[in-house]
């Protein structure tokens, strides 16, 4: 029931992302940028060929081959953690991160570029959007859990290989 819980996270979203994405297209394509703050942030349309900060600009293929590794090391990663309580906020972190792959992924298969349009103007800051938002602050917070809240024995789980026993049940 829980996998079934976080699919739907991921559904909603990967809606939410594309549902912005979608609101700039039909807004901002084409116009002048809106300023949410003047001088600090604004919603400005760009056109992402590339992945973060616009290297390999015009890879498109590359890029939907990484994805497509990523994911399947994510979903990987996600059947292979234990479903104790303490691997939730692991669990949430790949939904997020899940989601905006999946987000970004669907913007370079259907248009062979990602939509950008969140611009931090204070601080010169590369134009993102909310799938980036997904993946940049939860691999943050992955890293944050990693260093101070899960010990190395905590990821055993990744090296731990089924077994089955001779009455052909499995021995975990």
């Amino acid at each position: 029931m829980k996998r079934i819980r976080h699919l739907i996270y991921i559904v909603l979203l990967l809606v939410f992302d594309q549902l912005t994405k979608y609101l700039v297209l039909t807004n901002l394509k084409g116009k002048d940028s809106f300023q949410i703050i003047p001088g600090v942030l604004q919603l400005h349309y760009h056109e992402n060929t590339g992945a973060v900060w616009g290297i390999m600009s015009g890879q498109t293929g590359l890029l939907v081959a990484f994805s497509v590794l990523i994911m399947i090391g994510m979903i990987f990663v996600y059947f292979k953690i234990p479903m104790d309580k303490r691997y939730d906020l692991m669990r949430i972190i790949l939904i997020f991160i899940a989601a905006g792959a999946l987000g970004n992924f669907i913007d370079r298969i259907t248009r062979k570029y990602v939509v950008d349009f969140i611009y931090f103007e204070l601080i010169d800051f590369p134009i993102f959007n909310v799938a980036d938002c997904y993946i940049t602050i939860s691999t943050f917070l992955l890293i944050l859990l990693s260093l101070f809240y899960y010990k190395d024995e905590d990821f055993s789980f990744l090296n731990k290989k089924e077994k089955t026993v001779e009455n052909g049940s499995k021995d975990e």
